[in-house]
């Protein structure tokens, strides 16, 4: 993969910029952090280089500084709302969050479910989370907002909320997901630190859009495409525009709330007055650490078509409006890209042709690009995977890694004892077999070494594969994209 982001320099500058903010608060920070905490995919995908848990080590290294405030939105609670990138609900990543957090030995002070409104599904989550000795405050919608600041900062607005006691200078406010209100318990923290005579300042994180590149650059439109389902909209920063006469790019919620969010603050924090613009509010310093712009736009573009299939296919399955899907055509239509720029999606649906059954195919490092099949056997990705492995240790294609002697009391197990609706073995399942064989047989561990090697590789699917097959892959580091269409006429597939 050629680089081109240098993730050393970003480490060095972030860090500096949050300690100068940090110092300019002249009190307590509360740093609203969006995006990912952990794994953050994306980023890392369109700005080859970047470190994709380089955020939580750059709060490891102001652990003794910092404690982390975890937001979750009530109605995502209620919606059983899915990480996509993950698979699991919002409230079941809260869960994840926390034990990654405290793993890595920072502090973790309490969990915030915002906008609630009586959800019995919030409720009990809250009791969850204390029977298991987390703490957890409860903060209703906030009266008067966003028209009636009065109303907002009084105790009848951000005073009706609960006080979250904190004792560290830099207070990390984030969440699963967008939406899940860490700014509004960020601003009502600051109303309650500001009532105790304590002194507090307010900053965001937030790594795209990047402010200091330009507004077309496909690593900006890439943020578009990924966020297509909740109509965010990159657009020019007019405040800032107008205060300095530079253009900066920011994003269209951030730009509508900030005449609100600037008046709150200059009522309730030392640092409010300072802030001109949406722009003047963040720490991301992403834009200067590009190291290779042309590597950069590249993988953005790849990525906005990887996102069009997965829009796509989100669509087909019910879980977006078509109005997404036109957003992100739109953008492929202004960068003059299509799915056909995609590689492995031809090589997907040449081999489907040719064998008349589902496909998937695997780019392998240097651009090799290999397919499988399903068979009466193994699914499609297990068939390519397979075959990846062996193309990459060298090993002869009609080679059987695993005899069908194994495979076939595995497939009667299923049948006749755990009733299962598809006989065939998925990803995992092969991957279980392929270990169990490994351990007596070197040619087959040498096979399983060449697993690493598939992280960041591009594959595509002729047909919407199973969430566990989906999983699996993702888990390996695949970056898999799927055809809009059901692998059969049953409503129920596994």
């Amino acid at each position: 993969m050629e680089i081109g982001f240098d993730a050393d320099l970003y480490m060095q500058k972030q860090s500096a910029q949050i300690l100068e903010r940090m110092e300019k608060s002249k009190g307590k920070l509360y740093l609203e952090f969006g995006g990912k905490l952990f794994d953050d995919y994306h980023a890392a995908r369109v700005l080859p280089g970047f470190d994709v848990n380089g955020k939580i080590k750059l709060l490891q290294k102001l652990r003794d500084k910092a404690e982390i405030l975890l937001c979750i939105k009530a109605q995502d609670i209620e919606k059983n709302k899915i990480r996509a990138d993950l698979g699991i609900t919002y409230d079941m990543d809260v869960f994840r969050l926390i034990d990654n957090l405290r793993g890595m030995g920072l502090a973790v002070n309490s969990v915030v479910i915002t906008l609630f409104d009586g959800q019995p599904s919030a409720d009990a989550f809250r009791k969850k989370l204390e029977m298991r000795g987390v703490k957890a405050f409860i903060h209703r919608r906030t009266k008067g907002y966003p028209t009636d600041i009065s109303l907002i900062v009084s105790d009848e607005g951000y005073g009706a909320n609960p006080y979250i006691p904190t004792t560290c200078p830099l207070v990390v406010v984030t969440a699963p997901g967008p939406g899940s209100g860490k700014l509004a318990t960020c601003l009502s923290q600051i109303y309650h630190e500001r009532k105790r005579g304590s002194d507090a300042g307010y900053a965001k994180f937030e790594t795209f859009p990047i402010w200091n590149i330009s507004l077309k650059h496909p690593v900006n439109m890439a943020y578009e495409a990924a966020t297509a389902d909740l109509d965010d909209v990159n657009m020019i920063d007019p405040f800032h525009l107008e205060a300095y006469g530079k253009t900066t790019v920011n994003y269209n919620r951030d730009i509508e709330v900030f005449p609100v969010v600037k008046t709150i603050l200059s009522r309730t924090s030392n640092v409010g007055s300072t802030y001109q613009s949406p722009t003047d509010m963040g720490v991301n310093m992403a834009g200067f650490c590009i190291s290779d712009d042309e590597v950069c736009r590249e993988a953005a573009k790849q990525e906005i078509i990887r996102r069009h299939f997965h829009t796509m296919v989100d669509y087909k399955l019910g879980r977006v409006d078509y109005q997404a899907v036109k957003k992100i055509e739109m953008i492929m239509s202004q960068l003059d890209i299509s799915g056909d720029d995609r590689r492995v999606m031809a090589a997907a649906l040449a081999k489907m042709q040719e064998k008349d059954a589902p496909a998937t195919a695997i780019e392998l490092p240097g651009g090799r690009i290999v397919t499988g099949r399903e068979t009466t056997l193994m699914k499609a990705p297990a068939s390519a995977l397979i075959n990846a492995i062996k193309q990459m240790a060298g090993l002869a294609d009609d080679l059987y890694l695993i005899s069908p002697v194994v495979l076939e009391p595995i497939i009667k197990l299923k049948q006749l004892n755990l009733g299962a609706h598809s006989l065939t073995l998925n990803l995992e399942e092969v991957l279980i077999c392929l270990s169990i064989c490994a351990a007596t047989n070197p040619t087959v561990e040498h096979a399983m070494n060449q697993l690493p090697k598939l992280r960041g590789c591009e594959a595509h699917a002729s047909y919407i594969v199973p969430d566990g097959d989906e999983k699996t892959m993702r888990r390996l580091g695949l970056n898999l994209t799927c055809e809009p269409v059901f692998p059969s006429e049953d409503l129920y597939y596994e």
